[in-house]
């Protein structure tokens, strides 16, 4: 099983929704870093359940706790490890899943590849409470990001078929905060209100609903990234795919650039007080595989919440025959809310590596 990712920054997460503790290994921080606490607790509050109707009735603190690799807030440069403590489980909820599974969850391929020793309570080691160490390793980063004038900011970009506006060509920090400050986080308040009652109607019908998030990073310095298989999107899309029911990614104008011509898809360079930039960002700021100075956008696309309270066809994995499920428990019924802050903290986690391995940091 890899949950690691990262060449000179390797990043790796332990643990079970449903065990005594997740965690998080970061091997390869540079000494003397500073840590605000303070800051990375907010942080991890953008991500933590039981925060309203939106979102799971799980009640989790989330209060990271330093085992190694942190002494007077700064970093020690030895690997730094951090556990959460879960402290409000109903295993009970999920006994029947045992010979039951989910349909489009991970239940029945952790059966055929894990067989009877897997623990699937909550989802197990697949369950998206193992984005929050994410969080702390990647809140870590965004601090030591930020001191050197890097910034990522993400939003809802849809929520089912409710759309928020796209960021601006050149988004700010100061328009990331704004954003990070709303529930959800949008950039329309509007469309924040239509997306709030999609996914309440969707609660109220025992279902769930999809959503798509898009990401920009600005600062980050042309020329970082490699041709081929070491790209920026590369070794992105390989850490975000890691993200529970992520399913779709695109950089720039994406899917949408398909339908346009060379002509109209093509970014126009200009000088700016003596920068090369570009006109548009339909590269997503991104010419093979490196950065072009513009801001790297892109969006992921989060399916429906697997786990509903409808009934649900299955089949019984000891009789073999077809049976009818209804999942209990507490589930988001989307997703993607809680997941802006998992995306920014995983693309600081690359970005970050990046930079260490490049010698740009």
């Amino acid at each position: 099983m890899s949950s690691e990712f990262g060449t000179t920054l390797k990043t790796s997460v332990f643990g079970e929704s449903h065990g005594p503790a997740i965690g998080v290994v970061l091997q390869g921080l540079p000494a003397g870093e500073a840590v605000d606490l303070d800051a990375l607790n907010a942080f991890l509050a953008r991500r933590r359940p039981g925060q309203g109707p939106m979102t799971t009735r799980r009640n989790e603190t989330d209060e990271p706790e330093f085992l190694a690799g942190l002494k007077d807030g700064r970093t020690t440069g030895f690997p730094l490890s951090a556990i959460i403590r879960n402290k409000d489980q109903h295993s009970n909820d999920y006994d029947n899943l045992r010979t039951n599974p989910r349909p489009s969850h991970a239940d029945y391929t952790a059966f055929v590849k894990y067989g009877a020793s897997r623990d699937m309570r909550g989802g197990g080691h697949f369950s998206g409470r193992l984005t929050a160490p994410l969080c702390i390793a990647g809140g870590i980063c965004l601090q030591m990001l930020e001191r050197r004038g890097i910034f990522i900011g993400a939003h809802l970009k849809s929520v089912a078929d409710v759309e928020d506006d796209a960021f601006p060509l050149e988004p700010t920090k100061e328009l990331f905060a704004e954003v990070q400050g709303r529930n959800p986080a949008v950039l329309n308040e509007a469309a924040g209100e239509k997306m709030k009652n999609a996914i309440e109607a969707a609660r109220l019908d025992a279902d769930s609903v999809g959503a798509v998030i898009e990401c920009a990073v600005i600062g980050l310095p042309a020329g970082l990234g490699s041709p081929m298989f070491d790209g920026i999107e590369n070794q992105l899309a390989k850490a975000l795919f890691g993200i529970p029911a992520v399913k779709g990614l695109e950089f720039g104008s994406g899917f949408a650039g398909t339908k346009l011509r060379g002509s109209e898809n093509n970014d126009p360079f200009t000088v700016s007080d003596g920068v090369i930039k570009t006109t548009t960002n339909n590269s997503g700021g991104c010419n093979g595989g490196i950065a072009n100075g513009m801001p790297v956008v892109f969006r992921a696309a989060f399916k429906p919440t697997a786990s509903i309270g409808k009934p649900q066809q299955t089949v019984n994995l000891e009789t073999m025959e077809e049976t009818e499920l209804i999942v209990k428990g507490r589930h988001d019924p989307c997703v993607a809310v809680r997941a802006v802050p998992v995306v920014e903290a995983v693309t600081a986690l690359v970005l970050t590596d990046l930079l260490l391995t490049e010698g740009k940091f």
